[in-house]
């Protein structure tokens, strides 16, 4: 999001933990479950972004994740900034057929009800007419700089470009649809700029029809020119795995999205904005030449 935002010329301040190194931008540091460090960091009229990503466990997310996006509604309504809160679709649970923006918000994971819960505490905000904001969900993400957010870099991509076989969770079989990172950069910073796309929900744009764990694996093993052999991680496999890895243990409970069909929806945003999503075939060849050029450097 910032080398998009960093590319249109506009003023960046990076807030986290850490200071990041990013040319063209401010870095700072503050604790976003400390309300007076969120608050100093907003300035005042600007477009702030929440796109906070938590250790992957569901205590520190029942305990930080409510905090956060209280603390950053409230910093937002002092200071008079819009607020871009980026979400997934964990509060939707398991849905059969695609999932849209009014698609019912019925979680079937704890992570799913954390994820609701401070979704509706945003849109009651928002529906009280006390901030002005808007939410934006992806799908799974793949593409440049998702590392250390997307299973199929760790699953497919490293493998692959290490020589070995690609790994795929649950059923390779099913359709899941995934957003390509650079198309979902470009979208949020088009509906930053327009103000009636405020207080609304919207899809990130997501290449349509999904594709299948053994297609993904064939169009990158097949640009690599290596073998499109893979291990399927059963279900029972990452139960197992669970008792002896945190991360690992905390994915078990989500794995009904590789389970069965997992199919995304964005052509609202495709419509309203006339935007292609980028197909498939182009994203992860986009993405194995990101990957293999960093690896150079």
């Amino acid at each position: 999001m910032a080398n998009v935002l960093i590319a249109n010329n506009e003023k960046v301040k990076l807030v986290s933990r850490k200071l990041h190194n990013i040319h063209g931008a401010e870095s700072v540091i503050a604790d976003l479950s400390n309300y007076e460090q969120v608050k100093d960091a907003v300035e005042d009229n600007s477009i702030v972004y929440l796109l906070a990503g938590l250790q992957y466990n569901i205590k520190v997310w029942q305990e930080f994740w409510p905090l956060i996006m209280k603390n950053t509604i409230e910093a937002c309504k002092e200071k008079n900034a819009k607020l871009i809160f980026f979400d997934n679709v964990y509060m939707y649970g398991r849905v059969i057929g695609k999932m849209h923006e009014n698609t019912p918000v019925n979680p079937c994971s704890k992570k799913g009800e954390v994820r609701a819960k401070i979704a509706e505490l945003l849109l009651e905000e928002i529906k009280q007419n006390n901030i002005t904001a808007l939410i934006a969900r992806a799908a799974d993400f793949y593409g440049p700089y998702a590392s250390s957010s997307s299973i199929p870099y760790v699953m497919v991509f490293v493998n692959l470009l290490k020589g070995k076989k690609a790994q795929w969770l649950a059923n390779v079989n099913v359709k899941h649809s995934y957003t390509y990172t650079m198309d979902c950069g470009k979208a949020l910073y088009l509906l930053s700029k327009d103000s009636s796309a405020f207080n609304q929900v919207w899809h990130m744009p997501t290449a349509a029809p999904a594709i299948t764990g053994r297609q993904f694996i064939e169009i990158a093993s097949n640009y690599l020119k290596v073998s499109n052999k893979y291990t399927v991680l059963s279900k029972y496999m990452v139960k197992i795995a669970g008792l002896f890895n945190g991360t690992i243990k905390e994915v078990y409970e989500m794995l009904y999205q590789n389970e069965f069909d997992y199919e995304f929806d964005s052509s609202k945003f495709e419509k309203y904005s006339n935007f292609m999503p980028t197909p498939y075939t182009q994203g992860i060849e986009n993405t194995l030449d990101f990957y293999k050029s960093a690896s150079q450097k």
